[in-house]
């Protein structure tokens, strides 16, 4: 099917939040509680012009989302945006989370971003296939970084390179 990504909107939060809700009921996260509207708002403001919120919107509705997030506060990490990618249960495996993240590579380079990084769940092969397709690759494993339905989880990290200092 054909979608379109495109720069997140306000009018998109409630989708945003559904679809990030069935990540962590999936367990594709390690976050555990459902995000409440105010949570979300909260992360909204986190927002902006170099840490971009993209959506895909396929059938007229949102059907994922990839955000850049601030890495770290240090002002010798301020070319490094961690990222998030999630893809609504029923569009997933219909190549959302490759587009997504080719965009989301797109707008970390637009916004002067020399690498992407993200931890991901071990466990997780599918998301693991797509961070590799879109270029990401490991740099190691935090052993027992988390838990989750209470059972020590290892966490990878991975990263992307994007191009010479700014």
């Amino acid at each position: 099917m054909l979608h379109v990504i495109r720069p997140a909107t306000v009018a998109d939060l409630d989708a945003i939040r559904r679809i990030y809700n069935e990540g962590i009921e999936d367990r594709s996260t390690l976050e555990v509680d459902p995000k409440s509207q105010a949570d979300i708002d909260e992360w909204w403001s986190l927002h902006g012009e170099r840490y971009a919120v993209l959506v895909a919107v396929e059938d007229g509705g949102v059907a994922g989302w990839a955000s850049l997030n601030r890495f770290s506060h240090r002002c010798a990490h301020s070319q490094i945006a961690d990222l998030s990618v999630y893809v609504a249960r029923a569009h997933r495996g219909r190549g959302i989370g490759s587009a997504l993240l080719d965009a989301l590579g797109d707008a970390a380079k637009a916004g002067g971003f020399h690498k992407i990084v993200l931890h991901a769940i071990d466990g997780n092969e599918s998301g693991k296939r797509l961070y590799r397709k879109s270029g990401f690759v490991d740099v190691g494993i935090f052993r027992e970084h988390g838990t989750l339905g209470g059972k020590y989880v290892d966490v990878i990290a991975m990263e992307r390179l994007l191009g010479d200092i700014a």
